[in-house]
């Protein structure tokens, strides 16, 4: 047995030779190991042209394909408790080693080579030869049960007594070693795993393990492959460094070994990780797995999992086919899966409004116990897919009313912020939280308060008794800010005060100094659109009741009438109901830079139009009535309401102040009608209800 087991050794010899065909002369190499550099290791070539072609890839290691042609060769492998064998009889091309220090050879290889030469060897010598490396452990290490992982935590309370323990025990599969050092630190704060990761590097075993991962990566099962690139991340471990990218060159290379626990356990890590090439490779053949599986896939989070991975970038046939799987899976969805579907797709970047609508009256109807971060998630996917749905925003207005109590004022503030972005506007839960700022105005910071003004303005809310209380509340919170604040971030302040009609004279003094507007007004990022609240705030102080002199009032250059473009649609409205176009002006310019779509002229009780010319735009009468036609968008309003939002409120209270009774035409509901359902629509709004039983007269 000793001759045949030397005789098979010393074929084993020979075919490791032929895989250096440059001689072992040829090639000589000192290592440093620095595993979590990402320079290639410290190598001395006197083969310049290997030297060459080895500094193409500075990202792997050296590799080197040998093509061993192989006749009269036996394969054995072990399969179950059999020995399983194949004779290669023709000339045949094999890929020996592509490394060019690959791991070491030994007999706990499941699969090797025989020449016709090698004395026959006994099935026994043969599976003694072929047993893994582990079960050849101590009995120390037989005792001890390392894939209970649970039992290891209890022993390891940080992530260097997991490299201890891995001291001990070093022929023990190291990827468990970083799923355990994971499970560890998933419970820590920041700085404490910034200070464990501190440790971890200055260890003494730290750079074997991640020599003896790297070694494993191509024989240890996928899955705990991936749970290790997974654990690895989660650490903290830099992306950039050449442990992460060898195992992530490994996971390509082994990519079609993927179940589906191993996609889930994919997308997650590549979910959490920068875009690189090797990220992006990956990516790219996960999308042609998920695209290949996505019908055997039996779980909805792992379907999850993947949308959010696949990206924005993926194929809309893929998207399509993603949509379908989900919507044939709905009858399985559980209230988790509902409220995860909204991130999923915000991710994905597809809008199936069937989707959307079935998750959200799941959502509704277990709305309760839902998490704080689980609302601003989907709330935020809302936003993203521009969806908006008035039974889920109600249901989570009422369900954070409801338990207010339980709320932080962030989070609360947090949540209107969201509800703002979708226009979504909840009368009691912004009343509820306008009494929680009375009594806590105290520990508002800065940054708070421009957030509380920017939701109050944009909504256009008031409060019906506690609206001015409220307004002086904030100004006096703003107050001991006012000293270092921001030229930019004082002028939004005094921009929402004057939608929300208040108009404290120290904001106004402050922000009217030259120099300030000089700097708003130079400044190249914000310059537009601080021109922009400049002209409104000048607007009130020429236009409102105000305390603060009308000299104090700011010079702008006024902007051309070429930006604004008329309604042609309501144009030929107003052509086929009025039937003259000399009783309507359009794309009326007018002072503090207003502009009006469509301008007419009626008596005071709106049952007579007279002609107007341009000439008359800036001459009125005491005994006709200037109508201003506003063409404005649904985004101009509150959603699901007629109430108008911030902006939209000010100009029309201004078009007053000059003397204009407004009307406003919402285009989305004039597209949705025909020209004579059009024309009747557009009358009922201009003309009084009392004189439409009558003919319309039209003065000449």
């Amino acid at each position: 047995m000793n001759n045949k087991a030397s005789s098979f050794l010393l074929n084993l010899r020979q075919l490791n030779e032929s895989i250096y065909p440059f001689g072992s002369t040829s090639i000589r190499r000192t290592m440093k190991v620095d595993l979590l550099e990402l320079h290639k290791p410290k190598i001395t070539y006197q083969n310049s042209t290997l030297r060459n072609f080895l500094l193409l890839y500075p990202l792997q290691k050296p590799q080197l394909s040998v093509s061993i042609f192989c006749q009269g060769i036996s394969v054995f492998w072990l399969k179950g408790n059999e020995i399983q064998k194949r004779r290669l009889n023709t000339l045949t091309s094999t890929s020996v080693c592509k490394l060019l220090y690959p791991r070491q050879l030994s007999f706990d290889s499941q699969c090797f080579l025989v020449s016709d030469t090698t004395p026959q060897l006994d099935v026994d010598g043969m599976k003694k030869m072929m047993v893994p490396a582990e079960h050849a452990l101590s009995q120390t290490e037989k005792q001890f049960d390392f894939v209970n992982y649970r039992r290891l935590i209890q022993q390891c309370n940080s992530m260097s007594d997991v490299l201890d323990m891995f001291a001990k025990f070093p022929k023990l599969s190291s990827c468990n070693y970083f799923i355990t050092m994971w499970k560890v630190a998933k419970n820590m704060s920041e700085d404490q795993k910034r200070f464990e990761r501190q440790l971890l590097y200055q260890h003494p075993s730290f750079n074997q393990l991640c020599d003896q991962v790297m070694k494993e990566a191509k024989t240890v099962k996928l899955q705990q492959l991936m749970f290790t690139l997974y654990a690895l991340i989660k650490i903290g471990i830099p992306q950039n460094t050449y442990l992460v990218q060898v195992l992530l060159r490994v996971v390509q290379e082994r990519i079609n070994e993927c179940d589906e626990t191993c996609l889930s356990v994919l997308s997650r890590t590549l979910e959490a990780m920068e875009e690189c090439k090797n990220v992006e490779a990956l990516r790219a053949g996960l999308r042609l797995l998920v695209d290949k599986q996505i019908w055997t896939l039996k779980h909805i989070f792992t379907l999850q999992t993947m949308m959010k991975c696949v990206g924005k970038d993926a194929p809309f046939s893929l998207k399509k086919k993603i949509e379908i799987k989900a919507l044939k899976e709905l009858d399985k969805f559980s209230p988790a899966n509902s409220q995860h579907m909204f991130g999923a797709l915000a991710a994905l970047n597809h809008r199936s409004l069937l989707l959307l609508n079935e998750c959200s009256k799941m959502v509704v109807t277990n709305i309760h116990g839902c998490p704080f971060w689980m609302l601003m998630n989907i709330l935020q996917s809302c936003r993203d897919l521009q969806y908006q749905n008035l039974d889920l925003f109600t249901a989570i207005a009422d369900y954070v009313t409801t338990t207010f109590d339980m709320w932080k004022m962030k989070q609360v503030l947090s949540i209107l912020f969201a509800f703002e972005s979708l226009r979504f506007r909840h009368i009691n839960l912004m009343n509820r939280f306008i009494k929680r700022v009375l009594d806590e105005s105290q520990s508002l910071n800065q940054k708070e308060i421009l957030y509380i003004l920017h939701i109050y303005s944009s909504l256009n809310h008031f409060h019906y008794c506690k609206d001015q209380q409220f307004l002086e509340v904030i100004t006096s919170a703003l107050n001991p800010y006012l000293p270092k604040i921001l030229s930019l971030n004082l002028l939004k302040a005094v921009y929402y005060f004057c939608i929300l009609e208040h108009f404290p004279q120290h904001l106004f003094n402050q922000l009217l100094q030259e120099n300030i507007i000089n700097e708003l007004l130079v400044s190249d990022e914000e310059s537009e659109k601080a021109e922009f609240m400049l002209r409104q705030v000048n607007a009130c102080l020429e236009l409102e009741d105000t305390s603060i002199l009308k000299s104090t009032a700011i010079t702008l250059k006024e902007c051309s009438s070429a930006l604004f473009h008329s309604n042609v649609e309501v144009e030929n409205i107003l052509l086929n109901l009025l039937e003259n176009k000399s009783l309507f002006l359009k794309n009326v310019q007018l002072p503090y830079n207003y502009f009006v779509d469509f301008e007419l002229r009626m008596d005071s009780k709106r049952s007579q139009l007279f002609p107007i010319s341009e000439a008359d735009v800036f001459t009125t009468k005491p005994d006709i009535l200037r109508v201003a036609l506003l063409c404005v968008p649904r985004s101009a309003f509150c959603f699901s309401t007629s109430h108008p939002r911030g902006v939209l409120g000010m100009k029309m209270r201004h078009l007053k102040a000059l003397g204009f009774h407004v009307i406003l035409v919402n285009t989305w509901e004039i597209k949705k009608l025909d020209m004579d359902q059009a024309v009747t629509f557009l009358k009922n709004k201009i003309f009084s209800p009392e004189s439409l039983p009558t003919p319309i007269e039209f003065a000449t």
